[in-house]
C-alpha cells in the first residue's frame, strides 16, 4: 500500500522550501507530490523525510502563495522519473527532465526512475579504451579511459569552466562513432549557464550533447536530482543505444552544499563540517554509476569538477570523492598566475586506470615510457626550483640549471594551449618527443 492519490489539506509547518504534512501513514521516501496553494498554482515537490505519519516535503520552486490553512498536498505514489528516448541529443533540460530550450518535450519511449540501478560488480568490465580530451597534460600524463571516473580538483578563480566547455566541444574516442557528451550544471550562476549554452549552440557540439542544468537560484532538491536525471539519460544512451557517454558535472561542491541544506531541513544531526554522515555513500551513489558492463558495447565515463573550498584538499567533499574515484586532475593557482592554460599540476595529478588505455593499438607503444620520463623530469624541476629559491640559480649544478630550463619549456610548449587549440594524441606525443630530445633526457 502507498499514499498514491491521497490529498492532505493544510500544512503543519512551512519553513523555507520545506513543508510538514501530517496524516500520511504510507508515504514513501522520495515520492513525488503536487502542492497547490491558496493562489491555485500547482508546484511539484518531493518527500525528503518521514517521521511516523508526518512527511517532510521540499517544494520544487517558489513557495510564495503557500500558507498553512489553504494549501493542499496530493501524493502521487511514484518516484521522480525522466523520459528517455533517441531524440535526447541536442536538447537542454532542467533537473526534472523538462525542456529548457523552448522546444517541445523530446519524445520518450520510456519513463525511468532517476535513482537508477547500480552496476553489478560481477558484470563490470575493466576500462581499456582511450578517451581524448584535446589537452596534452591529460591525454599524455593522466589518460582517461572509457568507463573511468576522474574528477578535476580546482579552486575559485581558476579556468575550470573554460576547460569544461572545451572538453564538451572537443572530447572524442578515437575509432568510436557513437559518442555523446552529457553536461550537468549544478547550481550554476545564470551567466555561467548562459556561456555553456552559447558554446552548446555550435552545430557539431549540439548534435552530440545533452545538457541538464540546475541554476543557483533553484531549490536544493533540484540540485540533488540533476546528476541523477542526467545519469539516467546517460545509462539509456550507453546500455540501451550502445553509445559511449562522457558525463561532465560542474560543480560537485555545489551538490554537497545542497545535500547539507536538505539534511538541515530534515533536522538531521550534522557530521563533519556540518555535512550529513552519509555524504560518502551519497557521492558514491553518483560516481559508481560510471563504468562498462560486460556484453554491452557502451560505457559511461565521468569527469566531475569539484571546487575545493579555500584550496583545501582535506575538505570533506574532495577528501571523500578521492576514495570513490580513480585518481584526480589538480589545477594549480601558481601555474594560472604564470599564464599557463590549462593550469594542470602534473605531480599531484593521477589517473589510476591510465595503463589500460595506452600503448600499441590505443595511443602509441612508447606512450608509457614518455609519460614516465616527463614525470621524472617534472619532479627534478620542482626540486631545482626549490633550491633556486634558497641559494639562487648561480649556485646550482649544470644539471639542475638544465632542468630549470626544461621546466620553463615544458610549461610554455607542452602544458600551455591556445584558446580553441585541440591537440590529437599524436601531436601531443610529438611535442613531448621534441622536448625530451632537445633537453637531452633519456626515455625510460
Amino acid at each position: 500500500m502507498t499514499a498514491a492519490g491521497l490529498t492532505v489539506h493544510g500544512l503543519q509547518r512551512l519553513r523555507g522550501p520545506f513543508a510538514s504534512v501530517r496524516g500520511v501513514p504510507r508515504a514513501a521516501l522520495y515520492e513525488l507530490v503536487e502542492v497547490t496553494g491558496g493562489d491555485g498554482d500547482r508546484r511539484e515537490g518531493r518527500v525528503v523525510a518521514i517521521t511516523g505519519d508526518t512527511a517532510i516535503v521540499e517544494v520544487l520552486g517558489a513557495t510564495g502563495g503557500l500558507d498553512l490553512d489553504s494549501s493542499a498536498v496530493r501524493f502521487l505514489g511514484r518516484p521522480a522519473t525522466v523520459g528517455v528516448g533517441p531524440e535526447l541529443p541536442g536538447r537542454v533540460l532542467d533537473a526534472l527532465g523538462r525542456p529548457r530550450d523552448g522546444l517541445p518535450p523530446p519524445v520518450a519511449v520510456e519513463d525511468r526512475p532517476v535513482e537508477g540501478m547500480p552496476i553489478n560488480p560481477a558484470r563490470r568490465e575493466y576500462p581499456r579504451e582511450f578517451l581524448e580530451t584535446g589537452f596534452s597534460a591529460i591525454d599524455a600524463l593522466n589518460t582517461i579511459t572509457l568507463g573511468q571516473k576522474l574528477p578535476i580538483f580546482t579552486e575559485a578563480g581558476l579556468p575550470h569552466d573554460r576547460m569544461a566547455r572545451a572538453i564538451v566541444e572537443q572530447a572524442r574516442a578515437p575509432g568510436v562513432e557513437r559518442f555523446v557528451v552529457v553536461f550537468v550544471g549544478l547550481g550554476l550562476p545564470r551567466e555561467v549557464a548562459a556561456e555553456y549554452q552559447s558554446a552548446f549552440h555550435a552545430v557539431v557540439t549540439r548534435r552530440r550533447t545533452i545538457m541538464v542544468l540546475s541554476l543557483a537560484g533553484e531549490s536544493a532538491t533540484e540540485r540533488l536530482m540533476a546528476p541523477r536525471t542526467a545519469l539516467t539519460i546517460a545509462e539509456y544512451c550507453a546500455f540501451d543505444l550502445g553509445m559511449h557517454v562522457l558525463v561532465v558535472m560542474s560543480d560537485i561542491t555545489n551538490y554537497g552544499e545542497a545535500l547539507r541544506e536538505v539534511a538541515a531541513g530534515r533536522g538531521e544531526v550534522p557530521s563533519r563540517k556540518g555535512y550529513p554522515g552519509y555524504l560518502y555513500s551519497d557521492l558514491a551513489s553518483i560516481f559508481e554509476r560510471a563504468g562498462r558492463i560486460r556484453g554491452s558495447p557502451g560505457s559511461i565515463t565521468q569527469l566531475p569538477i569539484l571546487t575545493m573550498p579555500a584550496g583545501d584538499m582535506t575538505h570533506p567533499i574532495p577528501d571523500l570523492t578521492g576514495y570513490v574515484t580513480e585518481g584526480q586532475i589538480v589545477l594549480d593557482r601558481r601555474l594560472h598566475a604564470r599564464g599557463v592554460y590549462p593550469p594542470i599540476a602534473v605531480l599531484p595529478s593521477l589517473s589510476r586506470l591510465m595503463s589500460g588505455g595506452i600503448g600499441a593499438g590505443r595511443t602509441r607503444e612508447d606512450h608509457a615510457a614518455i609519460a614516465r620520463t616527463l614525470y621524472g623530469a617534472c619532479a627534478k624541476v620542482e626540486r631545482a626550483r626549490a633550491l633556486e629559491a634558497i641559494v639562487g640559480r648561480r649556485e646550482l649544478t649544470e644539471e639542475e640549471q638544465r632542468y630549470l630550463d626544461f621546466g620553463d619549456r615544458f610549461e610554455r610548449e607542452f602544458l600551455t594551449q591556445r584558446e580553441g587549440e585541440r591537440r590529437t594524441i599524436g601531436e601531443t606525443l610529438h611535442i613531448a618527443d621534441s622536448l625530451i630530445a632537445d633537453c637531452g633526457l633519456i626515455v625510460d
